[in-house]
């Protein structure tokens, strides 16, 4: 799998200290923008004095276990991918404690946006070698860590109408796409949410659990949300005609839903998830754990380059 272990030529004296390591490269060939912008991150990050390592990745699945079978001869992950790849990271970035760089290379590129990266990568690439970093908090759905947001209900129907195919032809209006038809199927559901021994129940349509600050394509978990604030954004959608979601939709654009007497919101570190019947919960784009679920923020777990 390896392309260049080229740790030769000048080494780095930016604000992450004198190296004596490669960064890992990884990119998700695959990706929306993957292919032609490998060659391109590289060359930018070489041009910038820093040594780096280059491992070609066709599968999301792949990234963890190489960046736990490279730790060791390495000083930090520089990811090329969409926020798919990121999440797939996830479990091994924990891990090893190593810090994030991230080239914005997929379709919606939430956490991206949240973190203020620019999206063209050769920029992204400079903000890595800058090195200025913060430590960002990391959700957890059961035993699953995200990086932006966890769903029930109408998330779900949508990763499940949001093919990959739509998204490589369509870019962010595959999500427009893939809505209409997860309309089609929406139906309410009970939950019971807990949070610090006090439950609330109701039934919804969708309920959030965010990490992060964007997430589908665009979409705003809170107005005042924020990726390292040590708590998570929770929003239920709770009407009861189609009418009344559209009337709530463009408010989502800016977090602005919970101002709806039909959204209830809540903001905790630890809440559990009941639903009558078992149900799926998606994180970060991808179906990976059901109900019933507890949702907790892990803060400052993993250290990622920012402007």
């Amino acid at each position: 799998m390896n392309e260049h272990d080229d740790t030769s030529g000048p080494t780095s004296s930016s604000a992450s200290g004198h190296r004596t390591k490669p960064a890992l490269l990884i990119v998700n060939t695959k990706s929306r923008n993957g292919a032609a912008a490998s060659d391109r991150v590289y060359d930018a990050l070489k041009t910038a004095g820093i040594p780096v390592r280059r491992e070609a990745c066709e599968e999301a699945s792949q990234v963890s276990a190489m960046i736990r079978l490279l730790a060791s001869e390495v000083d930090r992950v520089v990811l090329g991918g969409g926020d798919g790849t990121l999440n797939a990271a996830l479990p091994g970035l924990l891990h090893t404690g190593l810090p994030l760089g991230i080239i914005p290379l997929g379709t919606a590129n939430d956490l991206a946006r949240t973190l203020g990266l620019p999206i063209d990568p050769v920029a992204a690439a400079q903000v890595i070698a800058a090195g200025n970093s913060k430590r960002i908090d990391i959700g957890k759905a059961n035993e699953v860590p995200f990086f932006n947001v966890a769903s029930i209900g109408f998330g779900v129907d949508l990763t499940r109408a949001l093919t990959r195919d739509a998204k490589k032809r369509w870019g962010t209006l595959g999500y427009l796409v893939a809505g209409v038809r997860a309309l089609q199927r929406l139906r309410s559901f009970t939950i019971e949410i807990e949070q610090d021994g006090t439950v609330q129940r109701g039934r919804t349509i969708h309920l959030a659990i965010g990490n992060g600050r964007h997430y589908g394509g665009g979409m705003t978990v809170s107005e005042d949300a924020a990726i390292d604030d040590g708590r998570l954004n929770v929003y239920s959608l709770e009407v009861r005609k189609l009418w009344q979601l559209m009337m709530v939709l463009p408010s989502m654009r800016h977090g602005r839903q919970g101002r709806w007497k039909e959204v209830r919101t809540l903001a905790s570190a630890d809440i559990t998830v009941r639903t009558r019947r078992e149900r799926s919960v998606n994180t970060d784009g991808e179906i990976t754990t059901k109900t019933p679920a507890r949702f907790r923020v892990l803060p400052r777990a993993i250290e990622v380059y920012v402007p």
